[in-house]
């Protein structure tokens, strides 16, 4: 357990700001009278998402590896975040659409019935708790471990840096 304490800390911290994150969705309107808007404005998500992964992996490199950090390890602690993240998404869907905004399904069915974007069956299919508890955790596994990836790229580091002392005279 001492071993992922980190990174199921990190899974928890992103699956709370999350919460947060819908819940501002909710309340700019995005899940009702601005849905039309909701697919391209839930991107801006995006930068919030590497930032956390970035912490993740700098406390890892920092509090457990000397200030030393290979991309596979960096790859691996982001990897295991992503796992517990994704684990914990289907209980984030479950809050979201019974709590946070309950009529979000009925929202957007009627805007992609209305809309003629999906037939009133497709749109039943798709816009549902249990696809997007399936949705949600293939997402987060998928962009967590592609995040993973390319953080870990950056954060790599062969020596630990370096404190400068000053000199006094």
């Amino acid at each position: 357990m001492k071993k992922i304490k980190l990174e199921l800390k990190w899974g928890f911290i992103i699956t709370i700001m999350f919460l947060v994150w819908m819940l501002v969705e909710k309340v700019l309107g995005w899940h009702d009278e601005k849905i039309a808007d909701h697919y391209w404005l839930t991107f801006l998500f995006t930068p919030f998402i590497i930032i956390m992964y970035t912490l993740a992996i700098r406390e890892k490199r920092r509090r457990f590896l000397g200030g030393v950090l290979t991309w596979i390890q960096g790859f691996t602690t982001g990897v295991k975040v992503s796992i517990f993240a994704a684990l914990l998404s289907p209980l984030a869907q479950y809050i979201i659409h019974n709590y946070i905004t309950p009529k979000y399904f009925d929202n957007v069915i009627a805007y992609s019935v209305t809309n003629q974007l999906m037939t009133i069956e497709a749109a039943n299919d798709y816009f549902n708790i249990n696809s997007y508890m399936l949705q949600s955790a293939v997402g987060t596994l998928v962009t967590g471990i592609i995040v993973s990836a390319v953080v870990a790229f950056f954060l790599k580091r062969d020596t630990p840096k370096v404190k400068k002392q000053s000199v006094s005279q």
